[in-house]
């Protein structure tokens, strides 16, 4: 299985640099023209399912991705993104100054298994995430899948696949509105490309253009 890893548009929490978890937000403007570009960069693709989070975000993501290739978006609940709990909608220095024990076990050894207060673990987020891409290779042995979620399950995700432990998962970044690929065989998993965000330099190229 060819397995296209989606992450979803910008939003505003996104923009403005707070933690967004569980919160329902949706894409803001400039998400849904990223959204637009994701589908014109995956028409040639031969995908043949198309799974989403349930997070309104990934739905609007989904499906243009979907609408462009003649299919339904399904939703599978293990692609949710992590649940931060009272981390939600804080900025980088409220987290530091409301939790500093978390956060200094969050950036140390410890990562994985401290889970955010009134939220979940990394492992936990992995686990569940890979039960997901379990069962929709189960329906989808071959062929080419597209599934759009979030960075947490993205990169819990690919830690997994590179063999990197989860307390490093900072040494990967995956962009909004940026897809990974990955090829599934039985016996090994083939990184084929990471954090692509080629179908996003026009809107490079004008924000240049503006300034």
């Amino acid at each position: 299985m060819r397995l296209i890893l989606v992450r979803h548009g910008e939003t505003d929490t996104n923009k403005a640099r707070l933690a967004l978890g569980r919160a329902d937000v949706e894409l803001n403007e400039h998400g849904r023209w990223q959204a637009q570009r994701l589908a014109l960069s995956l028409k040639d693709e031969a995908i043949g399912a198309i799974y989403s989070s349930p997070l309104k975000r990934a739905l609007a993501t989904a499906e243009p991705i979907a609408s462009s290739h003649g299919l339904e978006v399904q939703v599978d609940e293990g692609l949710i993104e992590m649940d931060i709990g009272e981390m939600e909608g804080l900025t980088f220095q409220q987290v530091g100054e409301r939790y500093p024990h978390f956060l200094q076990a969050w950036l140390g050894g410890q990562a994985a298994y401290e889970a955010m207060p009134g939220g979940e673990r990394l492992l936990d987020v992995q686990e569940r995430a890979w039960q997901a891409i379990e069962r929709i290779r189960q329906r989808q042995e071959q062929g080419t899948v597209a599934a759009v979620t979030h960075n947490f399950v993205i990169i819990t995700l690919l830690c997994r696949v590179l063999g990197l432990e989860l307390a490093n998962f900072r040494r990967l970044r995956h962009s909004v509105a940026a897809k990974s690929v990955l090829e599934m065989g039985r016996d090994r998993i083939i990184v084929v490309s990471f954090n692509d965000t080629c179908h996003l330099e026009a809107d490079q190229a004008e924000q240049e253009a503006a300034s």
